[in-house]
Formats: C-alpha cells, structure tokens, sequence
C-alpha cells in the first residue's frame, strides 16, 4: 500500500527514521558501555520493538500496564518508576521489573521488603532542585513544590529523626543516618529535562554532585532519566558522552538513560484530509479530519505548533489559514499556516514528529475515531492496527 492509499487519519511511523536515531544512541552505548531504556511513556508502538530491542538494553515503565506491555513485547531489561505504587499491583511489577524505583522515603519503606525478596535492585528518585528550562512548567521536575523526587531537604529531616538524641547534629552524622536509612538501595534516579541539550545534564549533574554525591559513592548505579534530545540534529552526543565518562569513572557507577521522544523523534507521521473550509473575521478556518483535542493532545497541553510538511508561518506565503479539528471544542486549533497555493475539500496534509506523545496520549471526546497506526518500510506501508466504533464504546 503506497502513502496515498492510506484512509485518514492515520500515523504512520517510518522504519528507517527509527533506525537513524537508534544508530545514534547505539554509539552513545558503544562509546560509555551505558544502558539506554526506552521511555515507553512517549512511543509505545510495540509492533517496532523487537527492531528497537536490537538497539537498546531494554524498556522503562510508569507503572503496572507499561510495565507488562515492555516485558512481552520487548523482553529485555525493564525498569519502574512511578509517584506511588499500588498495594494490589505491587507483587506483579516486582515480578516483571529489574530495577523498581521509588518516589518516597514512605513508598520505599512500604514496599522495599517485597522488591527484595524477588532479587530487585531498588533505587530512589532525587530531587536536584536545579531547572534548566525555560517555560513548559508543566513538564519541570524540578518546580517549586514538585511531587516528583526526594529532596535532599526531605532526606535529612527523616535522617535527624533518627538520632533525636543529639541537640546538634555534625553534618558527618546527617550524612551517616541517610547512609543507613537508604542501606538497601543501590541507585539514584533523577529526571529533570526535557527537549534539552546536554549542556543541561551537565549544569544537573553538578547540582546532583553538590548535593548527593555522598550517596553516590555508596551507590552501584546511576538512572539519569529521560528528556535528553539525542538524536536531535545540534545534540551535543560528545558532550553526553563525556558526562556518562565523568561519572563512571568518579563514582565508578552503571549508567542509566531513559530517553523516550530521543528514539522516535522525527520518525513520525499525522497524515490528515481537508473536510471543509470556512471564514469568520478575516479567519480562513480549515476542518480537518483530525484533533488537537484528540490525537495530537500536547498541541493544547504543552502547548507548541506541530510542524506540516510544505508550509510556513502565518503570513510568510501567500495564504494563510488556521488549522483546526472536527469536534465541538472551540479552542481545538492546531494552529496558524501558511501556503504557496490555496487548501482544497479533500487535500490531504501531513503533520510531522508525531510519533512521541501522539499514540500514548490520543483520545475519543467527541465520539471521534483513532487514527489507524501503519508502519512504512521503504515505500511500502502497512496497516498494523485499525480502530472503530468499539473502541470508543467500550471505554464508557
């Protein structure tokens, strides 16, 4: 089936695009001897993970579901993290998990005994305090006020309970009472960027030196999460490189990364139709087939303008519209575009990055229909899952 076969919408992910990014961080792996995981939370398409498992060391989950989901597809080393866990969930993800992260003194003090007794390696998640980005509140761990990791504030509170006795406390002896309340973990995790640079890991990294590389002496592994935009064209991959380099050798330490939109990024497609065109206020609104709402969310959530192939920035060429869903929100708008020639009813258009964040996120509100998922390899695509009616109804 060639590309304009295909009934919409649909997103297509290309073979050879996946396979591009994951040369790249199989260098990286080459290079460090570092373990890359995929974040199943941004690409989870699992008809590409057995060309993925013979990349990368293996899936990451966010709880029980992504958990089952990396452990039959893909079958490689598999990781968890989750805010909580849930008590009856808990005994299956540490029947299928390698490494179980937690979020909380108090998760891990609930559930460490269980994870050990299956032979899991238990880390924590650590909060550096330290953002690096700019914008996207939404998506910094590192907040004010965040949930996600534990302080090193947090850590020497539940520490000074430990030895009330003193009216003082050496910072020697903080130290020693976090040693011995974390006696049975052997990594640290943290999570702090996203879209960035590894520039920024590095400026991280520092901050996770400063405030934790007690601990990290103590530690046999290091998780250093995901957000990392490897395989984006001005990546810095040396500079990664020399901070995995860096740590191995200081702490002597298994080096973990976790990146989800870095394996599929740029290896994706929204291809759409043109169902109807319409003005108000000097607005050329464009009706298409498919939703920011529904099948591309962060469009609203993040928000950004998801790239289309043969187009520009309003007013850059000769007509302008704004591109926008079928359902019955008003702020379900894609965005403003430009083009050499005039839209037409039936045209077909094509969104592009969406593989990450597209699949894993979309929705029916409104009734509407999830796009197929085909898979292109060379010029031949194939439909590798189709929804319908049901799919809609028996979520309700």
């Amino acid at each position: 089936m060639k590309i304009e076969e295909l009934k919409t919408p649909c997103y297509l992910v290309e073979e050879e695009k996946l396979k591009k990014n994951l040369k790249v961080l199989q260098y990286v792996m080459e290079e460090t001897e570092c373990h890359i995981l995929l974040a199943q939370k941004a690409f989870s398409m699992y008809h590409s993970y057995p060309l993925l498992g013979e990349y990368l060391s293996g899936t990451t989950a966010s709880g029980l579901y992504e958990a089952k989901l990396g452990a039959e597809e893909m079958g490689k080393e598999n990781h968890v993290f989750s805010g909580a866990y849930r008590e009856d969930e808990f005994e299956e993800i540490a029947e299928l998990c390698d490494h179980i992260v937690f979020n909380s003194i108090g998760q891990l003090l609930k559930f460490q005994e269980t994870a050990r007794a299956k032979g899991k390696s238990i880390g924590i998640r650590i909060n550096p305090e330290c953002s690096t980005q700019e914008g996207h509140a939404i998506y910094d761990p590192c907040a004010p006020g965040s949930r996600l990791g534990i302080t090193l504030e947090q850590l020497e509170k539940v520490a000074k309970q430990e030895i009330l006795a003193e009216r003082e406390y050496t910072a020697e002896q903080v130290e020693t009472a976090i040693e011995n309340l974390l006696a049975g973990v052997e990594g640290l995790h943290f999570h702090t960027l996203c879209e960035q640079n590894s520039d920024d890991l590095k400026t991280t990294l520092e901050a996770v030196e400063e405030k934790f590389g007690f601990l990290l002496r103590k530690m046999k592994w290091l998780n250093m999460g995901g957000g990392h935009h490897i395989t984006r064209k001005d990546y810095d991959v040396e500079l990664l490189i020399s901070c995995i380099r860096h740590m191995q050798e200081t702490y002597g330490l298994e080096i973990y990364l976790e990146p989800g939109e870095a394996v599929a990024l740029n290896a994706g497609l929204l291809v759409t139709r043109v169902l109807d065109i319409t003005e108000n206020g000097g607005i050329k609104n464009v009706i298409l087939d498919t939703s920011a709402a529904c099948h591309m969310p962060d469009v609203l959530e993040m928000p950004y303008r998801p790239p289309l192939r043969d187009s520009g920035e309003p007013e850059e060429k000769a007509y302008t519209y704004r591109l926008g869903g079928p359902t019955c929100l008003a702020g379900d708008v894609i965005g403003d575009y430009s083009f050499d020639k005039e839209l037409t009813i039936g045209q077909t258009l094509v969104f592009e990055d969406m593989a990450i964040y597209s699949m894993v996120k979309n929705n029916t509100f409104n009734g509407m229909k999830l796009p197929d998922i085909v898979w292109k390899s060379g010029e031949d695509c194939r439909i590798v899952k189709e929804f319908g009616y049901e799919d809609f109804k028996m979520r309700l």
